[in-house]
């Protein structure tokens, strides 16, 4: 099964991330010490205690000193079985990564790390309000793997105002030089509670220019599948086979428990919902209680979800796991919308799976909101 923890805390607040996060890091050692009573709590989630994927996500979890995350660690080791090839993942930020704090988190046991980037362009990263500048971004990556950490995954934004595509491509160009087994291409959202929302509204900023997105998109795929990578989940790439493991277990259904204020669960019968608050979460775990918010979910419910994951990734969806997740109203209900899809070229079946074209991936999430079931 797979374990995820939530590291609430960043050093500034990027102008485009709506996680839950608090600059202000004075209670880290406390939160980390009720992260770790939460593990504790609810060891018995999952219908195993044997952990294929551990995975630090945040938030900043390349804040915590090496006490903190050996206490979360020996914490997870005495109350799981890790598997002894488990993915080890970090969410770091570059400046972050010294030769020093690198070490430490190889001693530890880390052994993966997926490290925020998200442009080599100095003027774009202060316009995202990173705290790393241009260099750092490329040294990092150079850094972990002479420190003996291979498995890196680099995040970069596209989408971002530009005249052209120059930036992007000279992006692409950095991220090649690194030769970093997985990269993540997110576009650029604006969130109603950042500040580019803030900004949307007050129209200091325009909205992203949806064209130009999607052109940007085309180039991210070609430029990275003429490198080698795969395009395995449509903001997801990965050379020689190199998945995130992790997080390919949310796309593929897999049971996973979530510790860390905002963190979610899921045990293929309901979702469990954190508090997003590091003071309310604090109280509920000293008092011995889980701070969570519990959803039963529908078979529209899983169905829906299977829909929204799986067309994203390579393995698609399969349609008899939908028609049983669904009590067979799927494809009595989508029989038309399939249809009209496939002659769109938006989606195709092969061997009885539902796969996006190139094309659809541009509408992905619209293309399974329009297949969506009603309870």
């Amino acid at each position: 099964m797979h374990l995820y923890i939530h590291i609430p805390f960043c050093r500034q607040a990027c102008h485009y991330c709506d996680f839950h996060f608090s600059t202000n890091t004075k209670n880290k050692r406390a939160i980390v010490e009720a992260i770790a009573k939460e593990i504790v709590l609810r060891k018995d989630y999952l219908q195993t205690n044997a952990l294929q994927t551990i995975y630090f996500g945040g938030g900043t979890p390349s804040l915590l000193d090496a006490s903190e995350l050996s206490l979360l660690l020996e914490t997870i080791n005495t109350h799981f079985q890790v598997d002894p090839g488990a993915e080890i993942t970090l969410e770091a930020n570059p400046d972050d990564l010294n030769k020093e704090k690198l070490a430490q988190l190889s001693a530890a046991g880390i052994n993966r790390l997926s490290i925020g980037i998200q442009s080599f362009h100095e003027p774009h990263l202060k316009f995202l309000n990173r705290v790393h500048d241009s260099f750092e971004a490329g040294n990092c990556v150079k850094l972990a793997q002479d420190a003996g950490i291979n498995n890196i995954s680099i995040d970069l934004i596209y989408a971002i105002p530009a005249p052209d595509h120059g930036i992007l491509e000279q992006d692409l160009q950095r991220a090649f030089e690194l030769n970093v087994s997985h990269i993540s291409a997110y576009c650029l959202t604006i969130e109603p509670q950042t500040a580019f929302g803030s900004w949307l509204k007050k129209k200091k900023i325009k909205p992203i220019d949806e064209e130009f997105a999607a052109q940007q998109f085309e180039i991210l795929i070609a430029g990275l599948a003429d490198k080698g990578y795969e395009q395995y989940e449509i903001s997801n790439f990965a050379r020689n086979g190199q998945y995130s493991r992790h997080n390919s277990s949310y796309w593929k259904q897999r049971s996973y428990l979530g510790v860390g204020p905002s963190a979610h669960s899921y045990n293929q019968v309901s979702r469990q919902y954190n508090v997003s608050s590091n003071a309310q979460y604090l109280a509920t775990i000293q008092e011995n209680n889980i701070p969570a918010t519990i959803e039963i979910l529908t078979s529209s419910d899983q169905t829906n979800e299977y829909l929204l994951t799986g067309l994203r990734t390579k393995w698609g969806c399969d349609l008899a796991k939908l028609s049983q997740m669904s009590n067979s109203k799927f494809e009595l209900q989508n029989r038309a919308e399939l249809s009209e899809m496939t002659q769109k070229g938006w989606l195709y079946v092969d061997n009885g799976t539902i796969l996006l074209t190139q094309a659809g991936k541009l509408f992905a999430d619209r293309i399974a909101s329009e297949l969506f079931l009603e309870d």
